[in-house]
């Protein structure tokens, strides 16, 4: 697989969006923050983690993309098929490219109507106070981005699918070598220092994401840091991993029991994948997402209460539509979800588990290898 997108593939993205834009009465798309630039640019790197400098994309009624951006980015943006790429030195607090960005907002957009991403999920990753400024000195009218980028990003291409199962493939094998790392005694800590490096091992990019738990028949939560405790028999220990390649997140889980399982820990799992099947079978093209999820619910029972049971997956580890009884999204072919049903196990322990597909007009296909129902036992 190769690294990044031809130059075809933001045409497409950019020319979806434009033709959407029109009807929607926009001039112009204003984007700032990763993966909204990245979607239409290509733009990738780690400095987003430094939040001292904000970056722009301007998405106009026609025409590629114009970055206005730090000037540190010139090199790497120019590597892209943006090259309208109009820079600041930054950061500079008297004027953080609000004079630059106000001006390429007025020529690109004039008069019209700029929209920018406001739905769920979406933030404004620029100071407040700049943004007032830069609306004041482009003196046009700012409004949602219709739900646009939104829309456009939970479909995926074959491409970025191809990618998406890359990385789920990476992460199978990583799975696979857990006997290596984990047995009685090792401590949690020690397993996911040891399972990160297992990941890069077999290819992944970075890991930005790694979760999990062991306890005796099941684990109290799915999002605590590692505990220093050690592994003891009869522990059911859960890693669940975002790792990254070229940008792409895959996002499941796998449950190893230590020496030996418990009879609560195996029915635990084995309901688990019952569950994960039923969603299997529920998420076809036209179904709801409110559908997949109450076909996982009325597996591990709960009712309303039971939360959220999967989710929207592509550049980042949670994104679109949520598998809850509330959201009724309607599922189509080329959008990648994750399914993650649980179950309780004991008063205050818990089991989870989830896989990745991606839907098809044929039906769902997984990118990451299933479990089996037997627990396995390492």
């Amino acid at each position: 697989m190769s690294q990044g997108f031809p130059e075809s593939e933001f045409q497409t993205r950019t020319t979806a969006a434009q033709a959407r834009m029109g009807e929607a009465g926009l001039a112009a798309i204003l984007l700032t923050t990763e993966p909204e630039i990245r979607y239409f640019t290509g733009y990738l790197t780690r400095f987003w983690e430094s939040p001292s400098r904000p970056w722009f994309l301007i998405v106009p009624a026609s025409g590629k993309p114009v970055a206005v951006i730090p000037s540190i980015g010139a090199a790497l943006m120019g590597k892209t098929w943006v090259d309208d790429i109009r820079t600041w030195s930054a950061p500079e607090p008297a004027d953080d490219g609000v004079t630059l960005l106000a001006a390429a907002l007025r020529e690109l957009a004039a008069e019209g109507k700029v929209g920018l991403p406001s739905g769920a999920e979406s933030h404004l990753r620029m100071p407040l106070t700049d943004f007032e400024r830069v609306k004041a000195a482009a003196g046009m009218e700012f409004t949602d981005d219709r739900g646009i980028v939104a829309t456009l990003r939970m479909v995926k291409s074959a491409a970025e699918i191809e990618k998406i199962s890359a990385i789920c493939a990476i992460a199978g094998r990583a799975f696979g070598r857990v006997g290596e790392i984990a047995r009685e005694g090792v401590p949690l800590t020690q397993v996911f220092r040891d399972f990160q490096r297992l990941l890069l091992e077999e290819g992944a990019d970075w890991v930005p994401y790694l979760s999990g738990g062991a306890d005796q028949d099941g684990y109290g939560d799915v999002i605590s840091p590692a505990s220093h405790a050690p592994l003891r028999t009869g522990d059911v220990m859960m890693l669940d991993t975002g790792a990254v390649l070229d940008g792409y997140f895959c996002d499941y889980d796998r449950n190893f029991a230590i020496s030996q399982a418990s009879d609560a820990a195996k029915k635990g799992h084995a309901r688990l994948i019952e569950a994960t099947h039923a969603g299997l079978e529920a998420a076809r093209v036209g179904a709801r997402a409110s559908d997949v999820w109450k076909a996982m619910a009325d597996i591990v029972g709960g009712g309303e209460g039971v939360g959220r049971m999967g989710h929207g997956l592509g550049m980042q580890l949670t994104e679109g539509l949520s598998l809850t009884s509330k959201d009724h999204t309607i599922l189509q072919a080329g959008m990648v979800i994750t399914l993650e049903p649980g179950v309780g196990t004991g008063a205050e322990t818990m089991m989870v588990h989830e896989e990745n597909i991606v839907i098809e007009a044929s039906g769902p296909r997984l990118l990451s290898p299933l479990a089996t129902a037997e627990l396995p036992v390492i």
